[in-house]
């Protein structure tokens, strides 16, 4: 989405530059909102603009678009927040090489990750302590919320 607030933009580079620099090395990388996912779905197929990605693996750096994220992370925002938790939600989770899906909130620390369960489905976790780290196996990583807070003013801090 372009347009954002500063506060969201902030949440989304602090989240992208922090996998960048913990991917360094290994088979995974970091996608920004540039890059758009493919989802096919029996009714059809859609593109979305998630905030970040991750992808393992190789990758044609000539396409114009993934379809197999490991990890979509979305910054929520007032314009796209029923999108977000509804439709972009609902349409990430189909996708059979996602492992996680993360919603941020940039108005607080929150962060909600929908976790692939090993025999199907998913399960919810939620992070709102800034000490907390959310672990990400999936792609050998970890995201602490100081990471993605870090430069941004929040209620109750100096």
């Amino acid at each position: 989405m372009s347009g954002t607030t500063i506060r969201h933009n902030k949440a989304s580079l602090n989240t992208s530059a922090d996998l960048t620099y913990s991917l360094r090395g290994k088979p995974c990388n970091v996608f920004n909102n540039d890059t758009k996912v493919r989802i096919n779905l029996a009714s059809d197929t859609r593109f979305y603009y998630p905030d970040a990605m991750v992808a393992c693996g190789p990758v044609d750096d000539e396409a114009l678009y993934l379809e197999h994220p490991v990890v979509i992370i979305e910054v929520l925002s007032p314009t796209t927040f029923r999108n977000d938790i509804g439709e972009k939600r609902d349409a990430y989770l189909t996708i059979s090489s996602l492992r996680a899906y993360l919603v941020i909130d940039p108005e607080k620390p929150l962060v909600k990750v929908d976790r692939r369960k090993p025999l199907g489905g998913f399960s919810q976790e939620v992070y709102s302590d800034l000490n907390d780290i959310i672990p990400l196996p999936e792609i050998d990583a970890s995201l602490p919320l100081r990471a993605i807070y870090g430069n941004i003013a929040l209620p109750g801090q100096e």
